[in-house]
């Protein structure tokens, strides 16, 4: 078998001109683009970079991501702003935790505060209750429940008397007739000297038209005030643990329309505050 001849030196034979020749190519045509680049048509480098711009926005003006600043062009202001937007993201989870705390404490403090409330006006209802029930024993030991209505609330207790029986049609003078009443409720009042004490005095719905009261509200204070008098001066109530009040006709607690829904309106009402009043 005959041998193959051997190529000579610098034949295709020898590897490293394929290498050679690539780098000349590669070379030659770098040289070529900085060439044609100095002498470039700018009009049609414009129109070129628009339709690349339109299509891919990769070049001024192009598309952005996060915050001002373009995408591709631009990338490290981009990089810039992602750190501020994880960092800011970041911010903003913390905050909403805080106020989730926050909001939890406080609707935790409400309930307290509510539930706090709730054990005063408790307290506070069962003193009236208990003071009640010490004066509607009293008043019983007097004989003289049928004449004085008796009824509480969480600030005070309430003595009703009706006005039928306090004074005439018209007048706020004290009917002779209910002066021993008056005078065992002053006694039992004095029990409770120590609280304050506000009378207060209502009237129906008539217009009133005497004389000497121009209409309700004159006459309702006026009574108030008698009824206020007949108690600093026959008792050792103090003065000033009492005040007086005329409240007319607004505030009926019966209908007017009827003579005995205007008789119960006629009423002077004691109310008797206790030390758990002003909580």
């Amino acid at each position: 078998m005959a041998r193959k001849k051997k190529a000579p030196d610098g034949g295709p034979g020898q590897p490293w001109l394929n290498t050679f020749a690539d780098l000349m190519n590669l070379l030659l045509c770098f040289f070529v683009l900085l060439f044609a680049s100095s002498s470039v048509d700018e009009n049609k480098f414009d129109e070129i970079a628009a339709s690349f711009t339109s299509t891919f926005s990769i070049f001024s003006a192009g598309s952005t991501a996060i915050g001002d600043g373009v995408l591709i062009s631009n990338g490290v202001s981009q990089l810039n702003e992602l750190d501020k937007y994880i960092n800011s993201t970041g911010k903003m989870a913390e905050n909403d935790q805080d106020a989730d705390k926050f909001d939890e404490k406080q609707n935790e403090a409400e309930k307290s505060l509510a539930d706090s409330l709730e054990d005063v006006e408790k307290a506070k209802l069962e003193r009236s209750e208990q003071l009640a029930e010490q004066i509607a024993e009293a008043l019983n030991e007097n004989n003289i429940a049928d004449r004085v209505e008796i009824d509480f609330n969480s600030q005070y207790v309430q003595l009703s008397l009706k006005g039928a029986i306090l004074f005439n049609p018209g007048s706020a003078d004290i009917a002779d007739s209910i002066v021993p009443t008056l005078n065992k409720v002053g006694m039992i009042l004095e029990k409770y000297a120590r609280y304050e004490i506000e009378i207060e005095g209502h009237t129906d719905n008539v217009p009133e038209k005497s004389k000497r009261f121009a209409n309700n509200d004159e006459l309702s204070s006026a009574r108030a005030l008698s009824v206020f008098y007949f108690f600093t001066e026959n008792t050792s109530l103090n003065p000033a643990m009492m005040k007086h009040t005329g409240r007319g006709e607004y505030l009926p607690i019966a209908d007017n329309s009827t003579s005995e829904g205007r008789d119960r309106n006629r009423r002077v009402e004691i109310k008797i505050y206790h030390e758990l009043s002003n909580y």
